[in-house]
């Protein structure tokens, strides 16, 4: 994998619905986008890392703190199309989709992601945790299903798989939505239009799978908090100046 040249793109939309401006928002006394970008930049697994952004805005404040930006269109669908337009600007083999509101990301939830790439018939790869209890039922905490070479069977907003008998089955995956894509994948998948199954889930992965592109999963080493509501900023802070806590005293 060392041969390899992996860049990473961190999408960061000023517009969002649920949390007006999230990734400009401060958490434990820097911007959101801020600390997506060190804990990518950290793992050193990925040159360049760069925020992709349609927002003048948002590249000024990245400027402001030697984060490197890329302007992209208004015009982009999603954050996989934000990093096609910056993989048609920056030449790299893998091609790494970093959510802008995962601030509780850190530098080694990388390594196991990447490494699927060692696999020559890898061409997407994500990341799942064990499902915390209390989002077993929640549509909002997406969970895949895997065949037992990390292949992703499926990925649902329902409780998948079914307990049918009631036998306290408790091994529900949830998905982070952190991707890879070695760079035809990637081509590939922004060209294709939305699928069925794709809109009557709204999880944008299963276009995916639903073109016969497999995805494989890896363990990653915690769950995160992503950022879509003002109890999820907060919650964010809280761990985050926990961690810094920690880091001040030498723990």
């Amino acid at each position: 994998m060392s041969t390899l040249r992996i860049a990473a793109v961190i999408p960061a939309r000023l517009g969002s619905t649920r949390l007006s401006r999230k990734v400009l928002r401060e958490i434990a006394g820097r911007p959101m986008v801020d600390w997506v970008w060190r804990a990518a930049h950290a793992s050193g697994l990925m040159d360049p890392v760069v925020v992709a952004t349609d927002a003048e805005e948002v590249a000024a404040v990245c400027r402001e703190r030697g984060i490197p930006a890329v302007m992209t269109s208004t015009d982009c669908a999603s954050g996989t199309d934000r990093v096609r337009e910056v993989a048609r600007q920056i030449e790299a083999d893998i091609y790494v989709n970093i959510q802008g509101d995962e601030p509780t990301l850190s530098a080694d939830f990388f390594p196991p992601l990447l490494k699927l790439f060692e696999r020559a018939e890898v061409e997407v790869a994500t990341l799942a945790v064990r499902c915390p209890a209390h989002e077993i039922d929640n549509p909002n905490a997406v969970k895949v299903v895997t065949a037992l070479d990390g292949r992703a069977l499926y990925f649902s907003r329902a409780t998948i798989p079914f307990d049918r008998d009631a036998g306290g089955f408790a091994g529900y995956r949830k998905h982070l939505g952190i991707y890879a894509y070695r760079k035809a994948a990637l081509e590939r998948f922004a060209a294709l239009p939305p699928s069925w199954i794709e809109q009557v889930e709204r999880l944008e992965q299963l276009r995916l799978l639903d073109n016969g592109i497999d995805i494989y999963v890896a363990a990653a080493p915690r769950d995160t908090i992503g950022v879509d509501t003002e109890e999820d900023l907060a919650r964010a802070e809280a761990m985050l100046l926990r961690v810094k806590d920690g880091q001040a005293r030498g723990d």
